[in-house]
């Protein structure tokens, strides 16, 4: 409920969304460990039978009122290997602002299209030793890529403020490929 209605007074009568609203702080706190199960019935049954809000502030009283703010969400991992295999990073992800990539006689697909850049400017540095390196990009983006068997194909012309993802690497016998689509067969 709001801070306005609880203003209003304790004796004003719920309606059926404030005790909707109860019970999921109910079940918040129950999630978080403050409550038992035994606990949290019994408090459900108390919110569903509440008339007022005076009714309401009781079953919750001893729990915080306030949502917690969320846990912050973690970079993946700053390192990628892979020896002999294959390995891939694709999907929603978020990228650290320096991320390495060693590959031993395999391959690797980093997928950056639907990643979130932690930074304006995201360093990757790869080590392809008889291997490819696919680095897909998202459309917009700025590419800046140096060292021994790099190459990058990106289509369009990025915007003077784009992310800018700059790319070292070095490939003996293989490839460190940085574009932002699909090659057909």
């Amino acid at each position: 409920m709001s801070v306005e209605q609880r203003k209003a007074g304790p004796g004003l009568r719920a309606s059926d969304r404030d005790r909707d609203e109860a019970l999921v702080g109910l079940h918040t706190a129950y999630a978080e460990g403050r409550l038992t199960e035994a606990e949290l019935d019994e408090r459900i049954d108390l919110a569903l039978a509440a008339r007022t809000h005076a009714d309401l502030d009781r079953v919750s009283a001893d729990l915080p009122s306030a949502p917690r703010e969320p846990a912050p969400v973690r970079p993946a991992s700053r390192f990628q290997m892979a020896y002999k295999s294959a390995v891939k990073r694709s999907g929603r992800w978020r990228v650290p602002e320096n991320f390495t990539a060693v590959i031993y006689k395999g391959h690797s697909l980093l997928d950056l299209r639907a990643a979130e850049l932690e930074g304006r400017v995201t360093t990757i540095r790869v080590l392809a030793y008889k291997s490819t390196v696919e680095i897909l990009v998202p459309p917009g983006v700025r590419i800046e890529a140096g060292g021994v068997g790099v190459s990058a194909e990106v289509h369009g012309v990025p915007a003077v403020d784009a992310p800018v993802i700059h790319i070292q690497g070095f490939a003996y016998k293989g490839a460190i490929e940085a574009k932002d689509r699909f090659r057909r067969a």
